[in-house]
């Protein structure tokens, strides 16, 4: 009896003995807390199945908590959270109260609901008279922030903890908690840190293998392989699940030093143990991957670049497949330089990368880039090629292009029988023949790279269509005759006949359209020079601006000026090569500024170089010109040509901005109506000159036209006179051919003459185009008819005999100002050498 009292008053919870304590503590101990970690066990398990590792890529600490996975566990966290609050209700005075509050906060965590956990936790860590139980508390406090993404109330828990005195345990868990805090701030070096600080304390339910292995990763990201070395060596020593296993050993191989060649063949061999373990087989795309990145290190190209080939053929794994075509490409463009063959495996690898690859986006964009830069390459090579073979005859050139087609044709038989032979006649992917036939090439030159003429052909192609070859093939009405000796137009030629008929016929037909494409003509030769000298200042902004290659752009440039020391890109790549040297070589970089302020100087680029504040500038200043420019066209179309004026002046006055050709246009359409159109024709002539590349040049060459042709058929109309008063000032004139370009020497000449004997007039010298073949040089001006007289007699006598005179054909006389209006208008050049001539020659006076 006295028992069963003794156990009734056991069971009360307000009961504080020895009786009602152990009974309370056994039973909410082996009741609700156990049920409830038992549960929270199997939650946990759940967990860490939905980790998804890739061993490619470096292993999460811990899974994501994911609030979708938590809806498939809810029951079970429910049944945590009520299990142990039962306990914690039941058996207040319990020492498993604390622990029971613990499982509540976890079974919050899991569920996603961080607000109740994080009160949880904080509670626990208030009233827990347990330091281990509060400083475990914490550590999932700690948990729930970085789950949270909240990093300074995280980076606050640890930094406490850091400071107390932790169980083994509880050390253990703080430093694992702070190196997936680190891991989801993308911090390696600080996880590498607390992840070896916790290699002591790991157990074997730890799974210390898998920790070894993400310690080994982050070492060979951050470039230390000594140490990623030894933590691979050590998780093949716990025995860890195969596949983390089968991974170390290959990344052992990937971080083992190569100094040693019985290393390398010891690795070799175990490459080739590998592939031959059958429990290997669905991971053999991974080895082969492994053996290129092997290769590739030691500088085994050819090596590499077939292992990738098999390792983008051995598997399905779209990752490998993918990184394999990207290894290729940036081997053929970065080492091999072929580039065409680069944007094939590029296109090829952004076909099978997941777009959650580490760089897709770069990679995206280099693969894009390349299509431009391939293009422009092969563009060098065609051209030159195609002037190459202009240099020779047409019979030369057939030959060796019969030469070419039948080494072709040899190496893809080659290649046909090598296919039928292995795999049962199995056929590889497209990039992976057009690998196998570009190595096998034999010569750089043009028509000797199949890729770069099937390039060509499709361009051809695409500018004339599918024609078939035959006589007079640009005409719209053609005839076609073939006579073939011998041939019998009754028979019908076998199977076997035609078919190589019709293989003749394409080789034929491949010679003949290449034929047509060489340029014969120098228009034809002009264009194909054109097209080099674009793609090489295109392949210099490529990898200036797009593959950020400097050398590779100086390379560029500087061949373009090589080759095309006139070329119209000439200020630009002038002033590109002066900012990729600046900072290397500041004398050379000075050396490209004098060329372009000297040779440039109203240049937009050599503005830029004096002024580097001149775009900011020069866009507010230009904003303010459209305002004025508004005003001043309204007063032009309105006929207030006095007000236009002014306006035009004051937009002038902003300064030289982009707008300012819209202006310049603007005045010379004033002075059409305000002077003489001898002057409106000689300033649109001007404006052409200054702004060739101007969007308004080809109306201001209507213009022009339109006035020439006005005058033209004004001055038909009444027909040429001549003012025969020669009274007044007068202008000494030179008229020479164009083309002969001694411009410069002519006025030289001229001003010393000048200078020397008549400094007292003082004469200015001037240029001006008359058409579209003569050019003059015009003194001005001579005050009356003897000065004028004077000044012809002395140059004929001692300038005309000298240099540059004496080694081109040019006219000289003198006129009146008003004669020479009419002389500029009309171009009548012959018509008033015989006016001088019956006026001014001391014969006829």
């Amino acid at each position: 009896m006295l028992l069963v009292s003794l156990l009734i008053s056991g069971c009360s919870i307000e009961q504080n003995n020895i009786t009602s304590t152990l009974f309370h503590n056994t039973t909410a101990h082996y009741n609700g807390y156990y049920y409830a970690l038992e549960k929270t066990r199997e939650v946990e398990k759940i967990i860490l199945k939905s980790l998804d590792d890739d061993p490619n890529q470096i292993l999460r600490l811990f899974p994501k908590l994911d609030t979708v996975l938590a809806k498939s566990f809810t029951k079970d966290t429910d049944e945590i959270i009520k299990m142990a609050s039962l306990s914690i209700q039941r058996h207040p005075n319990s020492k498993w109260v604390d622990d029971n509050y613990v499982l509540v906060g976890k079974a919050r965590l899991f569920a996603g609901d961080y607000t109740n956990a994080i009160q949880t936790f904080k509670y626990v860590n208030t009233k827990s008279t347990d330091a281990n139980t509060r400083h475990r508390a914490l550590v999932q406090l700690l948990r729930t922030f970085t789950e949270q993404n909240d990093f300074d109330r995280a980076e606050e828990t640890f930094r406490f903890l850091e400071k107390e005195k932790l169980n083994k345990q509880n050390r253990k868990d703080l430093f694992l908690e702070k190196a997936y805090y680190y891991q989801v701030r993308n911090d390696y070096d600080y996880m590498v840190r607390n992840l070896t600080a916790a290699d002591s304390l790991l157990e074997r339910k730890d799974r210390k293998g898998r920790i070894y292995f993400l310690i080994g990763q982050i070492y060979q990201k951050l470039g230390f392989d000594a140490e990623a070395y030894n933590y691979y060596r050590k998780c093949i020593g716990t025995s860890p699940e195969y596949e983390i296993d089968f991974y170390a050993r290959l990344n052992m191989a990937q971080v083992a030093r190569l100094d040693d060649k019985r290393d390398i063949k010891q690795l070799r061999a175990q490459f080739e143990k590998m592939l031959g373990d059958a429990k290997n087989v669905e991971f053999r795309d991974k080895i082969y991957y492994e053996l290129g990145e092997f290769d590739r290190k030691q500088g085994n190209l050819k090596l590499a670049i077939e292992s990738y080939t098999q390792a983008a053929h051995a598997g399905t794994n779209k990752r490998i497949q993918g990184s394999s075509y990207l290894r290729i490409g940036q081997l053929q463009f970065d080492s091999l330089k072929k580039y065409t063959l680069a944007k094939l495996y590029y296109d090829s690898a952004i076909g099978a990368l997941p777009k959650d690859f580490e760089g897709y986006d770069n990679i995206k964009k280099r693969q894009e880039v390349l299509g431009e830069f391939a293009r422009y390459t092969e563009a060098i090579a065609w051209n030159d090629s195609l002037l190459m073979l202009a240099t020779l005859d047409t019979a030369t050139v057939r030959v060796r292009l019969d030469s070419i087609l039948a080494s072709r044709k040899i190496v893809e038989d080659a290649g046909k029988k090598k296919k039928k032979r292995s795999n049962g006649g199995s056929g590889g992917s497209q990039v992976s023949s057009l690998y196998r036939s570009e190595s096998s090439a034999t010569t750089d030159w043009y028509f000797g790279n199949p890729s770069a003429v099937a390039l060509g052909q499709s361009e051809f192609q695409r500018i004339w269509g599918a024609i078939p070859l035959e006589d007079n093939w640009r005409r719209s009405n053609r005839t076609t005759v073939i006579s073939e000796p011998g041939a019998s137009v009754v028979d019908a030629p076998t199977q076997e006949k035609t078919t190589e008929n019709s293989k003749a016929a394409t080789e034929v037909d491949e010679v003949g359209a290449l034929l047509k494409q060489i340029p014969r003509t120098a228009e034809q030769q002009q264009a194909a020079l054109a097209k080099i000298e674009e793609g090489y200042f295109k392949l210099g902004d490529l990898y200036y601006f797009q593959l950020n290659e400097k050398e590779n752009a100086f390379d560029s440039y500087e061949k373009l000026l090589q080759r095309f020391p006139d070329s119209e890109f000439k200020p630009e790549v002038l002033y590109k090569l002066y900012l990729i040297v600046f900072e290397k070589d500041p004398t050379q970089a000075e050396r490209y500024a004098s060329m372009l302020k000297s040779n440039y100087p109203n240049s937009h680029f050599t503005r830029v170089l004096i002024n580097p504040d001149y775009q900011r500038e020069t866009s507010v200043a230009a904003e303010k010109q459209k305002l004025i420019y508004k005003e001043a066209f309204a007063y032009y179309q309105a006929n207030n040509l006095r007000m236009a004026q002014e306006k035009i002046k004051a937009a002038l006055q902003e300064g030289e901005t982009a707008f300012t050709p819209q202006i310049e246009l603007l005045k010379i359409l004033v002075t059409g109506r305000t002077e003489d159109v001898t002057r409106y024709q000689f300033e649109l002539g001007e404006f052409i000159k200054k702004y060739p590349d101007e969007a308004l040049k080809p109306y201001a060459e209507q213009l022009l036209a339109s006035s020439k042709s006005l005058l033209e058929k004004q001055e038909r109309a009444k027909g040429i006179q001549f003012i025969q008063s020669l009274e007044g000032p007068h202008n000494f004139v030179i008229v020479y051919n164009t083309a002969e370009k001694i411009t410069n020497p002519v006025s030289t000449a001229l001003e010393k003459y000048n200078a020397s004997q008549w400094k007292d007039l003082k004469l200015n010298t001037s240029n001006i185009i008359l058409n579209d073949e003569k050019t003059i040089t015009i003194v001005t001006e001579l005050p009356t008819l003897e000065a004028a007289l004077s000044y012809f007699d002395k140059f004929l006598a001692q300038i005309a005999i000298g240099k540059p005179f004496s080694n081109y054909k040019f006219y000289s006389f003198v006129i009146t100002k008003d004669n020479f209006q009419i002389f500029y208008r009309t171009k009548a050049l012959d018509e008033y050498l015989t006016f001088f001539d019956r006026n001014y020659q001391k014969q006829n006076q």
